[in-house]
Protein backbone atom coordinates (compact mmCIF):
# COMPACT_ATOMS: atom_id res chain seq x y z
CA UNK A 1 0.00 0.00 0.00
CA UNK A 2 1.52 3.38 -1.06
CA UNK A 3 2.72 5.63 1.75
CA UNK A 4 3.25 9.38 1.50
CA UNK A 5 5.69 11.60 3.30
CA UNK A 6 4.24 13.17 6.44
CA UNK A 7 2.28 16.29 5.56
CA UNK A 8 1.61 19.25 7.81
CA UNK A 9 -2.16 19.13 7.33
CA UNK A 10 -4.67 16.79 5.71
CA UNK A 11 -8.14 18.22 5.19
CA UNK A 12 -11.05 15.81 4.70
CA UNK A 13 -13.91 17.30 2.69
CA UNK A 14 -13.88 20.10 0.10
CA UNK A 15 -17.06 21.98 1.02
CA UNK A 16 -16.86 25.56 2.34
CA UNK A 17 -15.27 24.52 5.65
CA UNK A 18 -12.65 22.31 4.01
CA UNK A 19 -11.88 24.83 1.30
CA UNK A 20 -11.42 27.62 3.82
CA UNK A 21 -9.11 25.43 5.91
CA UNK A 22 -7.05 24.28 2.93
CA UNK A 23 -6.53 27.74 1.47
CA UNK A 24 -5.53 29.20 4.84
CA UNK A 25 -3.07 26.38 5.55
CA UNK A 26 -1.56 26.49 2.06
CA UNK A 27 -1.10 30.26 2.11
CA UNK A 28 0.60 29.92 5.50
CA UNK A 29 3.27 27.76 3.87
CA UNK A 30 2.10 24.38 5.13
CA UNK A 31 2.20 21.14 3.18
CA UNK A 32 -1.49 20.37 2.62
CA UNK A 33 -3.45 17.55 1.02
CA UNK A 34 -7.19 17.74 0.36
CA UNK A 35 -9.16 14.47 0.42
CA UNK A 36 -12.54 14.62 -1.31
CA UNK A 37 -14.82 11.62 -1.41
CA UNK A 38 -16.57 12.55 -4.67
CA UNK A 39 -15.37 13.14 -8.22
CA UNK A 40 -15.64 16.93 -8.08
CA UNK A 41 -14.69 19.41 -5.37
CA UNK A 42 -17.22 21.71 -3.72
CA UNK A 43 -19.01 19.41 -1.29
CA UNK A 44 -22.73 19.23 -0.66
CA UNK A 45 -22.97 23.03 -0.70
CA UNK A 46 -22.06 23.12 -4.39
CA UNK A 47 -23.64 19.89 -5.64
CA UNK A 48 -26.73 19.04 -3.57
CA UNK A 49 -27.74 21.90 -1.28
CA UNK A 50 -27.02 25.62 -1.29
CA UNK A 51 -25.99 26.35 -4.88
CA UNK A 52 -28.50 24.15 -6.78
CA UNK A 53 -31.43 25.04 -4.52
CA UNK A 54 -30.72 28.77 -4.70
CA UNK A 55 -30.22 28.62 -8.46
CA UNK A 56 -33.54 26.77 -8.70
CA UNK A 57 -35.24 29.40 -6.54
CA UNK A 58 -33.88 32.19 -8.74
CA UNK A 59 -35.16 30.47 -11.88
CA UNK A 60 -38.61 30.00 -10.31
CA UNK A 61 -38.78 33.62 -9.15
CA UNK A 62 -37.70 34.96 -12.53
CA UNK A 63 -40.38 32.84 -14.19
CA UNK A 64 -42.97 34.15 -11.75
CA UNK A 65 -41.97 37.77 -12.39
CA UNK A 66 -42.17 37.17 -16.14
CA UNK A 67 -45.66 35.74 -15.87
CA UNK A 68 -46.86 38.55 -13.61
CA UNK A 69 -45.47 41.33 -15.81
CA UNK A 70 -48.38 42.75 -17.85
CA UNK A 71 -45.99 43.56 -20.72
CA UNK A 72 -45.29 39.84 -21.24
CA UNK A 73 -48.68 38.46 -20.17
CA UNK A 74 -49.67 37.13 -23.61
CA UNK A 75 -46.27 35.53 -24.23
CA UNK A 76 -46.21 33.97 -20.78
CA UNK A 77 -49.41 32.05 -21.52
CA UNK A 78 -47.53 29.91 -24.07
CA UNK A 79 -44.53 29.17 -21.86
CA UNK A 80 -44.57 25.96 -19.84
CA UNK A 81 -41.66 25.59 -17.47
CA UNK A 82 -41.46 22.34 -15.54
CA UNK A 83 -39.47 21.47 -12.42
CA UNK A 84 -36.85 19.49 -14.43
CA UNK A 85 -36.40 22.36 -16.93
CA UNK A 86 -35.84 24.83 -14.12
CA UNK A 87 -33.39 22.46 -12.44
CA UNK A 88 -31.25 22.48 -15.58
CA UNK A 89 -30.68 26.18 -14.95
CA UNK A 90 -28.71 25.16 -11.87
CA UNK A 91 -26.42 22.78 -13.75
CA UNK A 92 -24.52 25.58 -15.46
CA UNK A 93 -23.95 27.36 -12.16
CA UNK A 94 -22.67 24.17 -10.52
CA UNK A 95 -20.22 23.63 -13.39
CA UNK A 96 -18.85 27.16 -13.03
CA UNK A 97 -18.50 26.75 -9.27
CA UNK A 98 -16.61 23.45 -9.61
CA UNK A 99 -14.25 24.86 -12.24
CA UNK A 100 -13.52 27.92 -10.11
CA UNK A 101 -12.92 25.92 -6.94
CA UNK A 102 -10.75 23.36 -8.71
CA UNK A 103 -8.59 26.26 -9.81
CA UNK A 104 -8.05 27.31 -6.19
CA UNK A 105 -6.27 24.03 -5.44
CA UNK A 106 -4.22 24.12 -8.63
CA UNK A 107 -3.00 27.70 -8.09
CA UNK A 108 -2.07 26.98 -4.46
CA UNK A 109 -0.27 23.72 -5.33
CA UNK A 110 -2.57 21.60 -3.19
CA UNK A 111 -2.93 17.96 -4.17
CA UNK A 112 -6.53 16.73 -4.24
CA UNK A 113 -6.95 13.01 -3.54
CA UNK A 114 -10.35 11.62 -4.48
CA UNK A 115 -11.68 8.79 -2.36
CA UNK A 116 -13.17 7.83 0.98
CA UNK A 117 -10.96 8.58 3.97
CA UNK A 118 -10.91 6.76 7.31
CA UNK A 119 -8.50 6.90 10.22
CA UNK A 120 -6.26 3.90 10.83
CA UNK A 121 -4.29 5.53 13.64
CA UNK A 122 -4.17 9.05 15.16
CA UNK A 123 -1.81 10.37 12.48
CA UNK A 124 -2.78 8.25 9.46
CA UNK A 125 -5.78 7.99 7.17
CA UNK A 126 -6.43 5.45 4.46
CA UNK A 127 -8.05 6.65 1.23
CA UNK A 128 -10.10 4.09 -0.69
CA UNK A 129 -11.20 5.13 -4.18
CA UNK A 130 -14.05 3.68 -6.22
CA UNK A 131 -11.86 3.35 -9.31
CA UNK A 132 -11.39 -0.21 -10.53
CA UNK A 133 -7.84 -1.38 -9.91
CA UNK A 134 -6.86 1.74 -7.99
CA UNK A 135 -4.69 1.13 -4.95
CA UNK A 136 -5.55 2.37 -1.51
CA UNK A 137 -3.36 5.18 -0.29
CA UNK A 138 -2.23 6.10 3.19
CA UNK A 139 -1.64 9.70 4.15
CA UNK A 140 0.22 10.74 7.30
CA UNK A 141 -0.06 14.21 8.80
CA UNK A 142 0.75 16.20 11.89
CA UNK A 143 -2.72 17.75 11.90
CA UNK A 144 -6.10 16.75 10.47
CA UNK A 145 -9.12 18.91 9.79
CA UNK A 146 -12.41 17.02 9.44
CA UNK A 147 -14.82 18.96 7.22
CA UNK A 148 -17.00 16.16 5.93
CA UNK A 149 -20.27 18.10 6.10
CA UNK A 150 -23.69 16.59 6.64
CA UNK A 151 -26.53 14.80 4.91
CA UNK A 152 -30.31 14.88 5.37
CA UNK A 153 -31.50 13.00 8.45
CA UNK A 154 -33.35 9.81 7.50
CA UNK A 155 -35.34 7.91 10.15
CA UNK A 156 -35.22 4.14 9.76
CA UNK A 157 -39.00 3.76 9.44
CA UNK A 158 -39.31 5.89 6.28
CA UNK A 159 -38.59 4.19 2.93
CA UNK A 160 -36.36 6.65 1.07
CA UNK A 161 -35.83 4.17 -1.76
CA UNK A 162 -39.41 4.84 -2.88
CA UNK A 163 -39.47 7.31 -5.82
CA UNK A 164 -42.21 9.41 -4.19
CA UNK A 165 -40.29 9.93 -0.95
CA UNK A 166 -37.49 12.50 -1.14
CA UNK A 167 -35.12 14.43 1.06
CA UNK A 168 -33.43 17.77 0.35
CA UNK A 169 -30.73 16.03 -1.72
CA UNK A 170 -32.91 13.73 -3.79
CA UNK A 171 -35.67 16.29 -4.40
CA UNK A 172 -33.24 17.91 -6.82
CA UNK A 173 -33.45 14.78 -8.99
CA UNK A 174 -37.25 14.87 -9.28
CA UNK A 175 -38.10 14.25 -12.94
CA UNK A 176 -41.54 15.89 -13.03
CA UNK A 177 -43.61 18.69 -11.54
CA UNK A 178 -45.94 17.12 -8.95
CA UNK A 179 -49.49 18.36 -8.50
CA UNK A 180 -49.09 18.24 -4.72
CA UNK A 181 -46.34 17.84 -2.16
CA UNK A 182 -46.19 17.33 1.60
CA UNK A 183 -43.14 18.80 3.30
CA UNK A 184 -42.50 17.25 6.71
CA UNK A 185 -40.38 19.66 8.68
CA UNK A 186 -40.81 23.43 8.73
CA UNK A 187 -37.24 24.48 9.41
CA UNK A 188 -35.24 26.60 7.01
CA UNK A 189 -35.12 23.95 4.28
CA UNK A 190 -38.81 23.09 4.62
CA UNK A 191 -39.92 26.72 4.42
CA UNK A 192 -37.65 27.44 1.46
CA UNK A 193 -39.01 24.51 -0.55
CA UNK A 194 -42.57 25.34 0.46
CA UNK A 195 -42.08 28.75 -1.17
CA UNK A 196 -40.48 27.31 -4.28
CA UNK A 197 -43.05 24.62 -4.96
CA UNK A 198 -45.97 26.93 -4.25
CA UNK A 199 -44.57 29.48 -6.71
CA UNK A 200 -44.55 26.66 -9.27
CA UNK A 201 -48.28 26.21 -8.68
CA UNK A 202 -47.89 22.99 -6.69
CA UNK A 203 -50.32 22.36 -3.81
CA UNK A 204 -48.18 22.42 -0.65
CA UNK A 205 -48.81 20.92 2.80
CA UNK A 206 -46.20 22.11 5.31
CA UNK A 207 -46.17 19.99 8.49
CA UNK A 208 -44.42 21.56 11.47
CA UNK A 209 -43.66 19.52 14.59
CA UNK A 210 -43.29 22.75 16.58
CA UNK A 211 -45.77 25.46 17.50
CA UNK A 212 -44.41 28.18 15.21
CA UNK A 213 -42.19 28.57 12.18
CA UNK A 214 -38.47 29.22 12.67
CA UNK A 215 -38.71 30.11 16.36
CA UNK A 216 -35.16 31.54 16.43
CA UNK A 217 -36.33 34.54 14.39
CA UNK A 218 -37.91 37.76 15.65
CA UNK A 219 -41.62 37.23 16.31
CA UNK A 220 -42.64 39.93 13.84
CA UNK A 221 -40.66 38.19 11.08
CA UNK A 222 -42.16 34.81 12.02
CA UNK A 223 -45.66 36.26 11.77
CA UNK A 224 -44.86 37.85 8.40
CA UNK A 225 -43.47 34.58 7.02
CA UNK A 226 -46.48 32.57 8.19
CA UNK A 227 -48.88 35.15 6.75
CA UNK A 228 -47.23 35.28 3.33
CA UNK A 229 -46.86 31.50 3.04
CA UNK A 230 -50.57 31.12 3.78
CA UNK A 231 -51.39 34.02 1.47
CA UNK A 232 -49.56 32.20 -1.32
CA UNK A 233 -51.65 29.11 -0.62
CA UNK A 234 -49.41 26.95 1.59
CA UNK A 235 -51.37 24.91 4.15
CA UNK A 236 -49.39 24.96 7.42
CA UNK A 237 -50.09 22.45 10.19
CA UNK A 238 -48.34 23.23 13.49
CA UNK A 239 -47.67 20.89 16.42
CA UNK A 240 -47.98 17.70 14.37
CA UNK A 241 -45.81 14.57 14.47
CA UNK A 242 -45.84 11.67 12.05
CA UNK A 243 -46.88 8.20 13.08
CA UNK A 244 -45.99 6.47 9.83
CA UNK A 245 -45.37 7.20 6.16
CA UNK A 246 -47.28 5.02 3.71
CA UNK A 247 -46.35 5.01 0.01
CA UNK A 248 -49.28 4.04 -2.24
CA UNK A 249 -49.58 3.57 -6.00
CA UNK A 250 -50.64 7.15 -6.70
CA UNK A 251 -48.93 9.05 -3.90
CA UNK A 252 -47.75 9.10 -0.30
CA UNK A 253 -49.94 9.17 2.81
CA UNK A 254 -48.49 10.73 5.95
CA UNK A 255 -50.29 9.46 9.05
CA UNK A 256 -50.06 11.95 11.91
CA UNK A 257 -50.28 11.09 15.60
CA UNK A 258 -53.26 13.44 15.85
CA UNK A 259 -55.19 11.06 13.59
CA UNK A 260 -54.95 13.19 10.45
CA UNK A 261 -53.93 11.70 7.13
CA UNK A 262 -52.31 13.82 4.42
CA UNK A 263 -52.03 12.44 0.91
CA UNK A 264 -49.92 14.03 -1.82
CA UNK A 265 -48.01 13.07 -4.96
CA UNK A 266 -44.62 13.47 -3.27
CA UNK A 267 -43.25 13.69 0.27
CA UNK A 268 -40.23 15.88 1.01
CA UNK A 269 -38.66 14.90 4.33
CA UNK A 270 -36.93 17.98 5.78
CA UNK A 271 -36.36 17.11 9.42
CA UNK A 272 -32.78 18.16 10.06
CA UNK A 273 -29.38 16.83 9.08
CA UNK A 274 -26.77 14.30 10.26
CA UNK A 275 -23.01 14.80 10.29
CA UNK A 276 -20.98 12.63 7.91
CA UNK A 277 -18.89 10.84 10.52
CA UNK A 278 -20.29 7.30 10.51
CA UNK A 279 -17.53 5.79 8.33
CA UNK A 280 -14.48 7.88 9.26
CA UNK A 281 -12.98 5.27 11.57
CA UNK A 282 -13.33 7.57 14.55
CA UNK A 283 -13.25 4.62 16.95
CA UNK A 284 -9.60 4.01 16.04
CA UNK A 285 -8.64 7.45 17.36
CA UNK A 286 -10.89 7.48 20.41
CA UNK A 287 -13.50 9.92 19.10
CA UNK A 288 -17.26 9.44 19.36
CA UNK A 289 -19.88 11.41 17.46
CA UNK A 290 -23.27 12.18 19.01
CA UNK A 291 -26.63 10.78 17.85
CA UNK A 292 -26.71 13.26 14.94
CA UNK A 293 -23.19 12.38 13.80
CA UNK A 294 -21.67 15.59 15.14
CA UNK A 295 -18.32 15.98 16.85
CA UNK A 296 -17.78 18.00 20.01
CA UNK A 297 -15.07 20.66 19.70
CA UNK A 298 -13.54 23.35 21.90
CA UNK A 299 -13.31 27.09 21.15
CA UNK A 300 -10.41 26.38 18.77
CA UNK A 301 -12.37 23.63 16.94
CA UNK A 302 -10.18 20.88 18.35
CA UNK A 303 -11.78 17.52 19.07
CA UNK A 304 -10.83 15.23 21.96
CA UNK A 305 -7.65 14.59 19.98
CA UNK A 306 -5.97 18.04 19.97
CA UNK A 307 -4.33 17.49 16.55
CA UNK A 308 -7.68 16.60 14.94
CA UNK A 309 -9.92 19.57 14.26
CA UNK A 310 -13.54 19.52 13.07
CA UNK A 311 -15.36 22.38 11.32
CA UNK A 312 -18.57 23.10 9.44
CA UNK A 313 -21.78 21.10 9.54
CA UNK A 314 -20.02 18.22 11.25
CA UNK A 315 -19.88 20.27 14.48
CA UNK A 316 -23.50 21.44 14.28
CA UNK A 317 -24.76 24.99 14.83
CA UNK A 318 -24.89 27.28 12.94
CA UNK A 319 -24.53 24.92 9.95
CA UNK A 320 -24.19 27.74 7.44
CA UNK A 321 -21.86 27.68 4.43
CA UNK A 322 -20.69 31.21 5.26
CA UNK A 323 -19.84 30.38 8.88
CA UNK A 324 -18.28 27.04 7.90
CA UNK A 325 -15.76 28.75 5.62
CA UNK A 326 -14.71 31.07 8.44
CA UNK A 327 -14.45 28.16 10.89
CA UNK A 328 -12.17 26.33 8.46
CA UNK A 329 -9.87 29.31 8.09
CA UNK A 330 -9.79 29.86 11.85
CA UNK A 331 -9.01 26.21 12.67
CA UNK A 332 -6.31 25.94 10.00
CA UNK A 333 -4.67 29.12 11.26
CA UNK A 334 -4.37 27.61 14.72
CA UNK A 335 -3.33 24.18 13.42
CA UNK A 336 -0.47 25.61 11.34
CA UNK A 337 0.70 28.50 13.52
CA UNK A 338 -0.02 26.92 16.91
CA UNK A 339 -1.47 30.15 18.26
CA UNK A 340 -3.85 32.70 16.83
CA UNK A 341 -4.98 36.16 17.83
CA UNK A 342 -7.95 35.94 15.50
CA UNK A 343 -11.50 35.74 16.79
CA UNK A 344 -14.62 34.66 14.95
CA UNK A 345 -17.50 37.11 15.04
CA UNK A 346 -20.22 36.28 17.53
CA UNK A 347 -23.13 37.60 15.48
CA UNK A 348 -23.56 35.59 12.29
CA UNK A 349 -26.13 36.73 9.71
CA UNK A 350 -28.86 34.27 8.84
CA UNK A 351 -30.07 34.11 5.25
CA UNK A 352 -33.33 32.24 4.58
CA UNK A 353 -34.30 32.03 0.92
CA UNK A 354 -38.04 31.86 1.17
CA UNK A 355 -40.17 34.15 -0.97
CA UNK A 356 -39.95 36.81 0.34
CA UNK A 357 -36.41 36.42 1.63
CA UNK A 358 -35.40 36.71 5.30
CA UNK A 359 -32.16 37.76 6.95
CA UNK A 360 -31.38 38.62 10.55
CA UNK A 361 -28.41 39.51 12.71
CA UNK A 362 -28.04 39.98 16.46
CA UNK A 363 -30.74 39.73 19.09
CA UNK A 364 -34.50 39.81 18.58
CA UNK A 365 -37.19 41.55 20.65
CA UNK A 366 -37.96 38.45 22.67
CA UNK A 367 -34.33 38.07 23.74
CA UNK A 368 -33.84 41.75 24.55
CA UNK A 369 -37.01 41.81 26.65
CA UNK A 370 -35.89 38.72 28.60
CA UNK A 371 -32.51 40.35 29.23
CA UNK A 372 -34.09 43.58 30.44
CA UNK A 373 -32.34 45.70 27.80
CA UNK A 374 -33.98 49.12 27.22
CA UNK A 375 -34.39 49.02 23.45
CA UNK A 376 -36.45 50.75 20.80
CA UNK A 377 -37.57 49.77 17.30
CA UNK A 378 -37.16 51.50 13.94
CA UNK A 379 -39.18 50.29 10.94
CA UNK A 380 -38.98 50.86 7.22
CA UNK A 381 -41.74 49.32 5.10
CA UNK A 382 -40.62 48.40 1.60
CA UNK A 383 -43.88 49.59 0.07
CA UNK A 384 -42.81 53.16 0.91
CA UNK A 385 -39.44 52.92 -0.87
CA UNK A 386 -39.18 54.24 -4.42
CA UNK A 387 -36.84 51.42 -5.51
CA UNK A 388 -39.30 48.77 -4.29
CA UNK A 389 -42.13 50.53 -6.12
CA UNK A 390 -40.08 50.57 -9.34
CA UNK A 391 -39.20 46.86 -9.14
CA UNK A 392 -42.63 45.84 -7.88
CA UNK A 393 -41.07 44.09 -4.87
CA UNK A 394 -43.01 46.03 -2.25
CA UNK A 395 -43.58 43.22 0.25
CA UNK A 396 -41.27 43.44 3.24
CA UNK A 397 -39.61 45.61 5.83
CA UNK A 398 -36.36 46.44 7.58
CA UNK A 399 -36.46 46.44 11.38
CA UNK A 400 -33.69 47.90 13.53
CA UNK A 401 -33.46 47.24 17.28
CA UNK A 402 -31.30 49.72 19.15
CA UNK A 403 -30.45 50.76 22.71
CA UNK A 404 -32.60 53.66 23.86
CA UNK A 405 -29.73 55.45 25.63
CA UNK A 406 -26.60 54.70 23.61
CA UNK A 407 -28.36 54.22 20.22
CA UNK A 408 -26.20 51.09 19.74
CA UNK A 409 -27.57 48.71 17.08
CA UNK A 410 -28.60 45.48 18.82
CA UNK A 411 -30.42 43.58 16.10
CA UNK A 412 -31.22 43.80 12.38
CA UNK A 413 -34.20 41.94 10.95
CA UNK A 414 -35.15 42.11 7.29
CA UNK A 415 -38.01 40.49 5.39
CA UNK A 416 -38.41 40.98 1.64
CA UNK A 417 -36.59 41.06 -1.67
CA UNK A 418 -32.77 41.07 -1.31
CA UNK A 419 -32.96 40.79 2.48
CA UNK A 420 -29.78 38.68 2.61
CA UNK A 421 -27.90 41.49 0.83
CA UNK A 422 -29.50 44.39 2.69
CA UNK A 423 -28.55 43.04 6.14
CA UNK A 424 -24.82 43.46 5.49
CA UNK A 425 -25.03 47.26 5.41
CA UNK A 426 -26.22 47.26 9.01
CA UNK A 427 -23.77 44.50 9.91
CA UNK A 428 -20.84 46.79 9.06
CA UNK A 429 -22.06 49.40 11.57
CA UNK A 430 -23.21 46.94 14.21
CA UNK A 431 -19.75 45.32 14.29
CA UNK A 432 -18.02 48.61 15.14
CA UNK A 433 -16.67 49.13 18.65
CA UNK A 434 -17.97 51.64 21.16
CA UNK A 435 -19.61 54.83 19.92
CA UNK A 436 -18.98 53.90 16.26
CA UNK A 437 -21.93 51.51 16.50
CA UNK A 438 -24.76 54.03 16.41
CA UNK A 439 -28.15 54.47 14.81
CA UNK A 440 -27.16 58.04 13.92
CA UNK A 441 -24.79 56.73 11.24
CA UNK A 442 -27.80 55.99 9.05
CA UNK A 443 -29.29 59.44 9.65
CA UNK A 444 -26.05 61.27 8.87
CA UNK A 445 -25.13 59.21 5.79
CA UNK A 446 -26.32 60.01 2.26
CA UNK A 447 -27.63 56.95 0.42
CA UNK A 448 -28.04 56.62 -3.33
CA UNK A 449 -31.60 57.24 -4.43
CA UNK A 450 -33.58 55.23 -5.28
CA UNK A 451 -32.08 52.17 -3.54
CA UNK A 452 -33.16 49.52 -1.09
CA UNK A 453 -30.28 50.66 1.16
CA UNK A 454 -32.30 53.80 1.82
CA UNK A 455 -34.42 51.63 4.12
CA UNK A 456 -31.77 52.14 6.79
CA UNK A 457 -32.23 55.92 6.82
CA UNK A 458 -36.01 55.55 6.96
CA UNK A 459 -35.85 52.97 9.77
CA UNK A 460 -33.35 55.05 11.74
CA UNK A 461 -35.50 58.18 11.57
CA UNK A 462 -38.56 56.14 12.48
CA UNK A 463 -36.73 54.78 15.54
CA UNK A 464 -35.45 58.16 16.69
CA UNK A 465 -38.97 59.55 16.45
CA UNK A 466 -40.09 56.94 19.00
CA UNK A 467 -37.71 58.19 21.66
CA UNK A 468 -39.25 60.47 24.26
Amino acid sequence: MPWDKEHDVVVIGSGPAGEGATMRAAKSGASVVMVERYRDVGGGCTHWATIPSKALRHAINETLRFRRNPIFASAAMNVELTFPKLLRQAEGVIGKQVEMRRGFYVRNHVEVVHGHASFVDPHTIEVDTDEVGAARRRLRAKQFIVATGSRPYRPADVDFSHPRIRDSDTILRLDHTPDSITIYGAGVVGCEYASMFRNLGVKVNLVNSREKLLAFLDDEIIDALAYHLRDQGVLIRHGEEYEKVEPVDDGVVVHLKSGKKIKSDVLLWAQGRTGNTHDLGLETVGLVADSRGQLKVDALYRTGQPHIYAVGDVVGYPSLASASYDQGRFAAGHAVLGVTDEKLVQDIPTGIYTSPEISSLGRNERELTAEGVPYEVGHSLFRSLARAQITGQTVGMLKLLFHRETLQILGIHCFGDQAAEIVHIGQAIMSQKGEANTLRYFVNTTFNYPTMAEAYRVAALNGLNRLC
